[in-house]
């Protein structure tokens, strides 16, 4: 970095599952002296392995991975409690020099780590028992009525038939003691001596689908069933949270022989396209985001983003040059 620039330089890289992000992450390191933080709410879950691609060792050509593996299963993850995390880990490698490479899957998370967070409260475990006891006694949209006395903002913006948002919303508005809608916009603190360079990947369609496809087959093969079945003999309930993920829930329906292994590939390809969809929505709404139209394990892409770096004065590392760069 230019020792006269305060701020020093992050590296975001966005786009849908399977478009490559990991790739480009770990190339980036190796030529910006950096390391790769994974900013994905499924990769801090520890266990859950295969089906959330995370890199394996030999994928990570030595460079150090951060935020990888953090929480057990049981545990709930939340925008707020990896912010917190990030910061450390941020605040390690301004230490030593280093440059944060961000692989995003979680716009969320993303956004949570750069513009902050309003003072939301923290779940209530209790509270919410109440509000869905409440749910099941009543007729439908219950829940969608009281947000509505509430925060009638909030109910706009929350579908009637979307019960664990409605759930959030009510249970801030009561705790807050004031509309969530309002908490929202009060108390963000963004990201200081950070400046931000967002990197997307956007390859084409039929190609990424067809990435999307040859991935979940070889996820398949690596044992990605086997991974499940082994995480629920270890005695972990079948309905902890990252069960719920994109192809951990078509595996368990098949272990529980609700849905044959074939229906299941499909069930994951159809999932898994839809959310390359969904992410690629979020992403395009920042329209900070300097996009690229391929995979970031092609050399040319790879190039590409380096000399946009370098045109915007992120330091490359010595050496570099005879890696090829």
């Amino acid at each position: 970095m230019n020792p006269e620039n305060s701020q020093l330089f992050l590296v975001a890289i966005v786009g849908p599952t399977a478009s490559g992000k990991s790739a480009l992450g770990v190339w980036l390191a190796k030529q910006l002296d950096g390391e790769v933080v994974a900013c994905d709410s499924t990769q801090l879950y520890r266990g859950f392995d295969i089906g959330t691609a995370k890199p394996h060792l030999t994928e990570r050509r030595g460079v150090p991975h951060h935020l990888i593996d953090v929480l057990a299963p049981h545990e709930f993850a939340t925008a707020g409690g990896y912010r917190e995390r990030a910061l450390a880990v941020l605040e390690d490698l301004r230490h030593r020099k280093r440059v944060p490479i961000l692989t995003v899957g979680t716009g969320l998370y993303l956004r949570a780590l750069l513009e902050g967070l309003a003072d939301i409260p923290q779940r209530s475990e209790e509270l919410r028992e109440r509000l869905r006891a409440s749910a099941e006694e009543h007729p439908a949209g219950h829940l969608h009525r009281i947000l509505k006395r509430l925060d009638p903002q909030a109910a706009h913006k929350i579908s009637p038939a979307d019960e664990q948002k409605q759930i959030r919303a009510i249970e801030v508005c009561l705790l807050a003691r004031k509309p969530i809608s309002e908490v929202h916009r009060l108390g963000r603190k963004p990201l200081e001596g950070w400046r931000a360079v967002k990197i997307g990947l956007m390859p084409p369609r039929e190609k990424l689908y067809e990435r999307i496809h040859a991935r979940t087959a070889s996820m398949l093969e690596q044992g990605w069933l086997q991974e499940a079945q082994e995480l629920l003999k270890s005695g972990l309930d079948e309905n902890a949270k990252p069960f719920d993920f994109i192809g951990y829930r078509e595996l368990r329906a098949v272990l529980r022989n609700e849905l044959t292994l074939q229906h299941a590939r499909e069930a994951i390809q159809q999932a898994t396209r839809r959310y390359a969809k969904r992410q690629l929505t979020w992403f395009r709404k920042d329209s900070g985001v300097q996009w690229f139209p391929g995979f970031g394990d092609d050399p040319e892409i790879q190039a590409s983003v380096l000399r946009l770096l370098q045109s915007q004065d992120v330091e490359v590392s010595r050496g570099a040059g005879e890696r090829g760069v």
